[in-house]
């Protein structure tokens, strides 16, 4: 089944350049199928680059999922088109009304400060407070996990000295998840952040499962055990090319980075890397869509 896209939408075209089936939200509206409806509370610079990756891990599932936009009033965004902001996105003004099946939060480039310095903290916690109630499972990517875990648990983030940053080995911790349901023992999954959560802090929240773990990159993969909030603190909706533009973006800016590891043969900045992630990415958001969106939600959301 389909994406259903709002008509316009610069990522479209790169996604149908795929082979991945999207349509327009006017053929959409021919189909007598009630569809999942998702939010996605971008927090990313580069919007349409992440709405891109977001689309496209989402693409691979039977259920049709209609997509909708939300950015954060109480920040001005600098490297996304106004016109696009306007033309794609909502506020939570727009949104507080209504209910949705699943939200996705994004990471955003300020895991070194304070959770309360961001300058949008106050306007994410509402959206936070009132997800609770109207969102039947939220996904949480990267600062997006470490800020929810922080606001509902108050599970702290600690910095690591150097950016975590590359393709990183994990283990499943407990198969038997509906999340974890098709994975390998073993896979990897890119990380890029500055700082980290610890297993000793979750294990103190009863409510939550820790469901993977990496000997090098740490916690990845956590969740509230009814379903309703999933955290992951890497980036598995990286498309191939992302670690590598952030490297070049940091080299550029004069950062202090090393070559990401495990991502381009033999270490070589110049080689293409090879991606090794895609078929844990594709499986990790179908079955967050199918176990814990799809199974559970009400047909009559309101």
């Amino acid at each position: 089944m389909p994406l259903n896209i709002p008509t316009g939408l610069p990522a479209i075209k790169i996604l149908e350049s795929e082979g991945i089936f999207v349509m327009d939200s006017k053929r959409a509206m021919a189909q007598d199928i009630r569809p999942m409806r998702v939010i996605l509370l971008n927090l990313m610079p580069l919007k349409i680059a992440t709405e891109t990756h977001i689309l496209r891990v989402l693409s691979n599932t039977p259920l049709q999922v209609e997509m909708e936009f939300m950015h954060m009033k109480s920040h001005v965004s600098k490297h996304t088109p106004r016109e696009h902001l306007q033309a794609f996105y909502k506020t939570f003004d727009n949104v507080r009304p209504y209910k949705y099946d699943g939200m996705i939060v994004t990471g955003a480039p300020v895991e070194l400060l304070d959770f309360e310095e961001v300058d949008y903290w106050s306007e994410l916690t509402e959206i936070f407070d009132w997800a609770k109630e109207n969102v039947t499972s939220t996904f949480f990517i990267c600062w997006g996990a470490q800020a929810g875990m922080y606001h509902y648990y108050g599970i702290p983030k600690y910095e690591i000295g150097k950016k975590m940053f590359g393709v990183f080995s994990h283990r499943v911790l407990n198969e038997k998840v509906n999340l974890m349901r098709g994975f390998d023992d073993g896979f990897v999954a890119p990380h890029s952040r500055y700082t980290e959560n610890r297993v000793e802090d979750i294990l103190k929240h009863p409510e939550l499962e820790l469901l993977s773990v990496s000997d090098e990159a740490g916690v990845y993969i956590v969740a509230r055990k009814d379903g309703k909030q999933i955290f992951v603190t890497g980036h598995s909706e990286y498309d191939p090319l992302t670690l590598k533009e952030e490297y070049e973006r940091d080299i550029r800016k004069g950062i202090p980075v090393e070559i990401p590891k495990n991502y381009f043969p033999y270490d070589d900045p110049t080689q293409m890397p090879f991606v090794r992630w895609r078929s844990h990415a594709h499986l990790l958001f179908a079955n967050w869509l199918n176990y814990y969106v799809y199974q559970v939600t009400s047909y009559i959301l309101s």
